[in-house]
């Protein structure tokens, strides 16, 4: 891992005016522009380019992988018993070394009813694998320093205190599977923009100005998130 490598996701299903895309653009911008020249940002579109889903050879030979405890990741090919397998693991690993080599990863993460996208979620399986984000040697975990930003973009209201937060089966979920990865709670910022559909559902007519404002906070709070990692 190095701290100059950036890897930017966005999840998105809308190419065009995307509070999220807008967001993490933002911020991957005033990143580059810190770490000047020499910093590596890689970038993935998972609703341009969605990672396929996972199948049963993946799951065949994770278990596998699992029984073996943590192996190296070119290990896990010589397990593969089948050209489906293989076919999973060649799909998997190029996904789980990017991750494991960012010093930061970006995350756009738009809420589509209540949850995250398909394609994030595709990710999320995807790079999964039992083991591969632990030291085989050691046991220590490879993620406990990478910083995980993700900009939770929202329609609606779904704050502490709104009618909705219990609804709200996104950020609970985004928060436990970095911590269950081995991301450590002080590296994982969370920035949420609201009430991004105030102006064209007739149910938040009138809160254009607490969006307005949920936006504005969102960036400053990005902006300060690029000037720190």
């Amino acid at each position: 891992m190095t701290s100059a490598t950036l890897l930017h996701l966005d999840s998105s299903i809308s190419p065009a005016g995307s509070v999220s895309r807008a967001l993490t653009g933002r911020f991957a911008a005033a990143w580059r522009a810190r770490h000047g020249a020499a910093a590596e940002h890689r970038y993935r579109d998972l609703a341009a380019d969605p990672v396929p889903a996972i199948r049963a050879a993946y799951d065949a030979l994770g278990r596998r992988t699992e029984r073996k405890g943590p192996l190296p990741l070119e290990d896990v090919a010589t397990l593969a018993e089948s050209p489906d397998e293989t076919r999973e693991w060649a799909l998997s690993r190029p996904l789980i070394e990017e991750l494991r080599t960012a010093g930061t990863l970006l995350l756009g993460s738009p809420m589509y009813n209540l949850t995250v996208s398909t394609g994030l979620k595709a990710w999320i399986e995807r790079v999964s694998f039992p083991g591969a984000y632990l030291d085989p040697d050691t046991g220590d975990r490879l993620l406990r320093d990478t910083r995980v930003v993700v900009v939770a973009v929202r329609g609606g209201g779904y704050g502490p205190g709104t009618p909705r937060e219990h609804f709200d089966f996104q950020l609970p979920y985004l928060r436990a599977y970095f911590g269950h990865l081995g991301v450590a709670a002080e590296h994982l910022h969370v920035v949420t923009a609201e009430l991004t559909r105030a102006a064209d559902v007739p149910a938040l007519n009138g809160l254009e100005p607490l969006a307005a404002e949920s936006l504005a906070a969102a960036e400053a709070r990005l902006d300060a998130l690029a000037a720190a990692v």
